[in-house]
């Protein structure tokens, strides 16, 4: 069997070390077709996006060794699908290629980001040094591509050596202002030098505007991203074909301003569908060659339903997360692989800032339900929270939901997509994940109240405070006991002088959670828990769990232990609502 290329994004390594690769090839073809001067690919995280420009890098390349001869890629796709492609294969090595990666400007502030920025420039910089020494290039701008590449370094001392914010920042701006030109520059050099126009490739375009926003500069970033991106693909006369990928389309903020010739494809466009994520016949031929065919239905439920345009997909990172841990091992339990792969900053910031409605439609959603919501691609970070539209638009574009329908207001041209969660894994994240965030803020909110009740015996109050907690709360739809068991719990778990403690033996069984008390002179206390799934059925509930108090000798059990004395609640939960009963004290 083929080795699974886990952690590899260099499309050579994948021929180079015989890998398992589905063939996206086509995706050239395709780019030179239809493909506009410049097109942006906007995709989920980890859908394939950075080893889809490395084999775009490979095949347009005309790419030298370090004896200076001219590298001959043709074996890298020989047996590909656009080796058949009689009409495109003479392009193959033909130009100069830049290609640069934003994702390491992830950075704790500008400064830090910008270095890394500046890095990744001057690294293709050092890609191409061979133009250092072409007679082909006009000499004023030789000089300034050497002047760029030659005093970043002065520059940092000089950066350290300013004592104040101002000064600082007015020789960060400089700097900025200098290198915002620089692939431009990089692009007039080597057109000059190869006398062909330049291919520039840029993955990962969104993250350091992303951070910047969460980190606190936002502004800064966004204007240097913009000179950038304006320089280099709209008055760039170098420029052959620009290929972009990120996950979000971020355009109020003027990155793309004028970009007249920008072609964007999104996950609601028809072309490409194919070319990001795994499509049916490629998911089955993979978990064929690893025998694990008889394991599609499973695979199919957890980690397909994606749509990108009309086409359906898998999620390619967690089907061959799944082969990785299943190949030999095929009644493995399944996981939600995707969970932790990506930055999920921003719908977490939304979900904290939810309404009762959108707790509501998420509730909906993890039941399994759909909503109706106006979608559009324009993304804006600085408006992140005027509109409660931008919650649906981020989950949406960024892999969270799927669309099952759409339709357009006939009167103001607004589109409406009717969404649900695609798979089994995205619910898991949902109902793990998010509710974990809701369950943050109730625990981070004063239980003192709820304490006082507990050492008053004050039923009615345990029960209207914890009703007042769940609704800040999202349920799972999950009417087992556990959840409820394990929610009770975490608010219990607080109360001062106490020891919360779970599942115990007492008496002749296991009481659901029991308060011990740090001092002996004060009493434990007992919650016996019952769910009902009908409301009229809630004192039923409650009867039974004081029966199981009685008949199961609970608080006797205690005492035996040597505590003072013992208070006993049973508990009865339906959905959000909760009713509490006072059994007895031998206090």
């Amino acid at each position: 069997m083929k080795k699974l290329g886990i952690g590899y994004e260099n499309y050579k390594e994948f021929v180079d070390l015989d890998m398992y690769y589905v063939d996206k090839t086509l995706l050239i073809r395709d780019l030179i077709n239809k493909g506009g001067k410049t097109t942006l690919f906007t995709r989920p995280r980890r859908f394939g996006k950075t080893l889809t420009l490395s084999m775009i890098r490979t095949f347009f390349e005309l790419e030298y060794d370090r004896d200076g001869n001219v590298v001959d890629n043709r074996r890298y796709f020989s047996g590909m699908k656009i080796g058949q492609c009689e009409d495109i294969m003479p392009m193959l090595g033909q130009y100069p290629v830049i290609k640069l990666s934003l994702k390491s400007a992830k950075q704790p502030n500008f400064y830090s980001a910008f270095l890394k920025l500046r890095e990744e420039i001057l690294s293709e910089y050092s890609r191409h040094y061979y133009i250092h020494d072409s007679d082909k290039i006009n000499n004023n701008t030789l000089s300034l591509l050497k002047e760029l590449f030659d005093c970043h370094t002065d520059w940092e001392k000089e950066y350290r050596s300013l004592r104040t914010e101002r000064e600082k920042k007015e020789s960060l701006m400089e700097e900025c202002a200098k290198y915002s030109t620089s692939v431009r520059l990089l692009s007039e050099c080597l057109k000059q030098h190869h006398g062909k126009n330049v291919i520039i490739l840029i993955d990962e375009y969104d993250v350091p505007l992303e951070n910047a926003y969460f980190t606190g500069f936002y502004d800064e970033m966004i204007g240097f991203i913009r000179s950038l991106f304006e320089s280099a693909l709209k008055t760039n006369d170098a420029l052959e074909r620009a290929v972009v990928t990120g996950c979000l389309r971020i355009s109020k903020e003027s990155i793309f301003t004028g970009l007249n010739n920008l072609q964007v494809n999104s996950i609601l466009s028809m072309d490409y569908g194919e070319y990001f994520g795994f499509v049916q016949s490629e998911t089955e031929a993979m978990l064929e060659h690893y025998d694990l065919l008889c394991n599609t239905e499973t695979v199919k439920d957890w980690y397909d339903g994606y749509l990108f345009g009309e086409t359906e997909v898998y999620n390619p990172w967690s089907v061959i997360q799944y082969i990785n841990e299943h190949m030999g091992a095929s009644e493995r339990l399944n996981k939600p692989y995707w969970a932790n792969t990506s930055s999920n900053s921003i719908i977490k910031e939304l979900v904290f800032n939810a309404n009762e409605d959108v707790k509501r439609e998420l509730e909906a959603l993890i039941a399994g339900g759909t909503i109706e919501k106006k979608i559009h691609e324009d993304i804006t970070y600085g408006d992140i929270h005027d509109s409660e539209d931008n919650l649906w638009n981020f989950l949406f574009f960024t892999g969270y939901m799927k669309k099952v329908s759409e339709r357009q207001d006939p009167e103001h041209n607004d589109i409406y997509l009717t969404m649900c969660i695609p798979n089994r894994e995205i619910r898991w994240i949902y109902s793990n994940q998010i509710s974990e965030w809701f369950d943050r803020i109730v625990k981070s909110t004063d239980r003192t109240e709820l304490y006082n009740a507990i050492r008053n015996k004050d039923a009615d109050a345990i029960a209207d405070i914890m009703q007042e907690l769940f609704k800040k709360s999202i349920s799972t739809f999950d009417s087992s006991e556990s959840f409820y068991h394990g929610y009770m719990l975490s608010l219990l778990l607080g109360m001062p002088d106490y020891a919360a403690r779970s599942n115990r033996e007492a008496g002749d069984g296991r009481p659901d959670i029991i308060l011990y008390p740090e001092g002996r002179k004060d009493p434990a206390y007992i919650f016996e828990i019952k769910v009902r799934k009908k409301f009229n059925e809630m004192d039923d509930g409650l009867q039974e769990a004081f029966d199981q108090i009685r008949d199961k000798r609970y608080e006797d059990g205690i005492l035996e232990e040597g505590y003072a004395g013992v208070i006993s609640f049973g508990v009865c939960f339906c959905k959000k609502s909760c009713i509490v009963g006072l059994f007895c004290s031998s206090s």
